[in-house]
C-alpha cells in the first residue's frame, strides 16, 4: 500500500504550497485552506494514479471544493456578528517574505469577499496564480468567453485594492511599533498623528470577544473609540508580550494580552501614515497561532 501511496503523495507534496496559497486566497482562513487541501488529498489517492497532469487536477479539485466551501457558508458569513476579518496570515520578519504583500494583504482579501465565488476563483487562477484562460475555463467547467467575461468583472472590484505604491517594509515596521508603544501608552495625540485623516480601523470579534461592532471611519473616530475603551475600563488592555511578525504580507504584531491574544495587521499610505488598522480577536481565528 505504501509502495502504491509514494508516487501519489511526491506529486502531491509538490503542489501543495501552491494549493495551500491558492485555498487561503479563496477561503480567507488558514484552517479552512488546510482543511480543503486535505480533502483534495483524499480525492487525490483515490483518482490520482489515472491523471497525465498531476498540477492541474489538483488545482482544479482544490479549487472547486474551496468555492463549495464559500456556498455553504455563505449564510453564516451573513450572520457574522460585527466586522469580519480573513484569519491572519502570520509569517517571521524574515528579510524575504514567503507572500508578496499585494496578493495578501487584508484590503486585497476584503476585496474578494465583494466576489461571487466563481469571481474569485477565476480572478486568482488567472491573475494571481498566472493559469491561462483555457487552463482556468477547465478547472471551472466554463468556455473561455464566459471565464474571460468573470475576469473582467472581478478585476474591476479588486484593482482598488491592490496597493498602488511599493511599500517599504522598515517604514512599515516603524509606524506598526509606533502605533503599539503610543497605544500602550495612552498617548492619544501621538496615536492621531500616526494615523491617515481618513484611516479606517476594523475589530473582528465574532461575538466571541469584545471588539467594535461597526468599522471605525476617519483618525477622529478611531481615537474616541480608544479613548472611550480607556475611559470605561481604566486603561487599554494591558499587553503582556508581543511579537513583532508579518501580518498579511506586511510588517504587524502578534499581542498578548490579559484576555488572549490578538493580531494587528496595517495598511501604510502613500504619505506615510496608516492608512487602516486591522485587528484580529476572535479566538477561533487565532486558533493557528502558538502559544
Amino acid at each position: 500500500m505504501e509502495a502504491t501511496l509514494a508516487p501519489l503523495t511526491d506529486a502531491f507534496e509538490a503542489n501543495r504550497p501552491r494549493l495551500k496559497r491558492l485555498a487561503y486566497r479563496m477561503l480567507g482562513s488558514v484552517a479552512e485552506a488546510e482543511d480543503a487541501v486535505q480533502d483534495a488529498w483524499m480525492r487525490w489517492t483515490r483518482a490520482g494514479e489515472g491523471v497525465n497532469d498531476p498540477a492541474a487536477w489538483l488545482v482544479r479539485t482544490t479549487t472547486r471544493l474551496c468555492i463549495d466551501r464559500l456556498r455553504a457558508a455563505k449564510a453564516e458569513r451573513a450572520a457574522y456578528k460585527g466586522p469580519w476579518l480573513p484569519e491572519p496570515l502570520i509569517e517571521p520578519l524574515t528579510p524575504d517574505p514567503v507572500e508578496r504583500a499585494e496578493d495578501v494583504s487584508v484590503a486585497f482579501l476584503l476585496a474578494l469577499e465583494r466576489l461571487s465565488p466563481l469571481e474569485r476563483a477565476v480572478f486568482l487562477l488567472h491573475d494571481v496564480f498566472d493559469e491561462d484562460y483555457a487552463a482556468v475555463a477547465e478547472a471551472l467547467g466554463r468556455t473561455e468567453a464566459a471565464v474571460r467575461q468573470l475576469a473582467s468583472r472581478a478585476r474591476e472590484h479588486v484593482r482598488q485594492a491592490r496597493p498602488r505604491f511599493e511599500v517599504d517594509q522598515a517604514k512599515a515596521l516603524q509606524l506598526a511599533q509606533a502605533f503599539v508603544a503610543a497605544a500602550a501608552g495612552q498617548d492619544f495625540k501621538s496615536l492621531a498623528n500616526l494615523l491617515a485623516q481618513d484611516a479606517v480601523m476594523v475589530t473582528d470579534g465574532g461575538g466571541k470577544r469584545k471588539a467594535a461592532l461597526r468599522v471605525m471611519a476617519g483618525r477622529d473616530d478611531i481615537i474616541r473609540l480608544l479613548e472611550g475603551i480607556a475611559w470605561r475600563t481604566g486603561g487599554l488592555p494591558g499587553v503582556e508580550r508581543f511579537e513583532l511578525v508579518r501580518v498579511n504580507g506586511l510588517p504587524g504584531m502578534v499581542l498578548h494580552l490579559s484576555d488572549g491574544p490578538e493580531t494587528l495587521a496595517f495598511e501604510p499610505g502613500e504619505d506615510g501614515l496608516i492608512a487602516a488598522v486591522y485587528a484580529v480577536r476572535n479566538p477561533e481565528k487565532l486558533a493557528h497561532l502558538a502559544g
